[in-house]
């Protein structure tokens, strides 16, 4: 990583050679260049499609991949049988049609699964949780190339939390199986379909457990494609240095990390007695001027020092606005009366702004040749014959030939 430019493995330098159907180079021709999106995946919570259109315009102005929430088992299949396909269906398309990349949240978790699931006998959940698995892979293929495959499986086999005393499914295969067995049902079961879906092993613990766990994993064979790492920060900004620490100690194992849920407060902080989050509970939790004064602050710093670790790939914000914030916190990055925040401004200048190439007209050379260097990404490149879109990687110049 470059002293001078902490974004320097983010960049690359490209020749564009521009052709015509026959292959003739396009010499001496005006050329539009607009940056459609990042490689690094600037991703946020989907909105769904009766927000206020306002609020989708909001997200499209400012992130490039949605994670879709909407595959917790017990909403997505309330009534054995009975799914919400078609209407998760519609979603993914809506984003897919404007460029969006897609992640599905999450194929197995302990946590938000069927009442209906936790009365069968084990072997029949264990069946059913497969065939869960396969049947949302296969069906969004082609939409959604990423899933959340596992959850918090740190805490799986011991979770005990079901308010009406049965026992739960989910997290008594987990004791029975063993945690990396649990990882390498939802990964071989994913990987049955024949897909070629990004598959995340993701976790809210970022400690020595999900560190052996991953060890485990990786020994045992069982092909995870990212660490995902989750990071609501309730109770205070973690700081510069030990984002850093988290990033160094997750990334020798060599593979990308993506931070999959990340939020920040712009209300009063969580008291830091909390050890679960869930466990705290108010009448009100509002967005207040200093606050989100300190999240916009915050954001910068968070957002900066994850772009700068060469092994980050993906961060993924929680939430866009407060009215559907989780834990009611004012953690979004637009108010509940759908005006942005500081923060969604401040943000929108680094990813859209300072990272961002800006709209730009060059002239060809006798080759058919223009030079475009920035943050890689997918770029459209428009003449008066077409339109074409180049993708420009990170690192040492590189040739792209396009034909427009």
């Amino acid at each position: 990583m470059s002293d001078a430019d902490p974004y320097a493995h983010r960049r690359g330098d490209a020749v564009i050679e521009l052709t015509d159907e026959r292959g003739v180079a396009l010499s001496d021709t005006d050329v539009q260049v607009r940056q459609l999106r990042h490689a690094f995946q600037f991703g946020c919570t989907a909105v769904d499609l009766d927000a206020d259109e306002s609020l989708r315009s909001l997200w499209l102005d400012l992130f490039d991949t949605a994670t879709l929430p909407r595959f917790y088992w017990g909403r997505y299949e309330p009534e054995r049988g009975r799914t919400r396909r078609d209407a998760v269906l519609r979603l993914a398309r809506w984003y897919a049609e404007r460029g969006v990349r897609l992640k599905g949240h999450p194929l197995v978790w302990h946590t938000v699964k069927p009442r209906w699931l936790d009365e069968l006998p084990l072997p029949e959940a264990e069946t059913l949780l497969r065939g869960r698995i396969r049947r949302e892979v296969r069906d969004f293929a082609g939409l959604v190339d990423a899933w959340d495959v596992i959850n918090e499986t740190v805490i799986m086999p011991r979770f005990d939390n079901e308010p009406d005393g049965i026992a739960n499914a989910v997290t008594r295969l987990a004791a029975q199986k063993g945690r990396v067995e649990m990882v390498r049902l939802a990964v071989d079961e994913a990987r049955s379909v024949g897909t070629a879906s990004l598959l995340v092993l993701n976790d809210f613990d970022l400690g020595p457990e999900y560190e052996h766990l991953i060890e485990d994993v990786l020994d045992a064979g069982i092909p995870i494609d990212a660490i995902g790492l989750q990071s609501h920060m309730h109770q205070g900004f973690r700081g510069e240095d030990g984002l850093r620490e988290i990033c160094d100690r997750f990334a020798r194992f060599g593979l990308p990390l993506h931070w999959t849920e990340t939020t920040l407060v712009s209300g009063d902080l969580m008291p830091a007695e909390i050890v679960d989050l869930n466990d705290y509970r108010v009448d009100a939790w509002p967005s207040t001027a200093q606050g989100e004064q300190r999240q916009a602050a915050e954001i910068v710093r968070h957002y900066r020092t994850l772009v700068e670790h060469p092994a980050v790939q993906s961060i993924t914000y929680w939430g866009l606005d407060d009215a559907t914030a989780w834990l009611g916190a004012p953690a979004g990055l637009v108010r509940t009366d759908g005006t942005p925040k500081p923060a969604y401004r401040a943000l929108h200048d680094l990813i859209r702004g300072e990272w961002w190439l800006p709209p730009q007209t060059s002239r060809t050379d006798q080759a058919g040749r223009i030079t475009l260097a920035g943050f890689a990404g997918t770029y459209e490149i428009t003449t008066a014959r077409g339109r074409t879109v180049a993708e420009i990687r990170p690192g040492a110049s590189q040739t792209v030939a396009a034909m427009a």
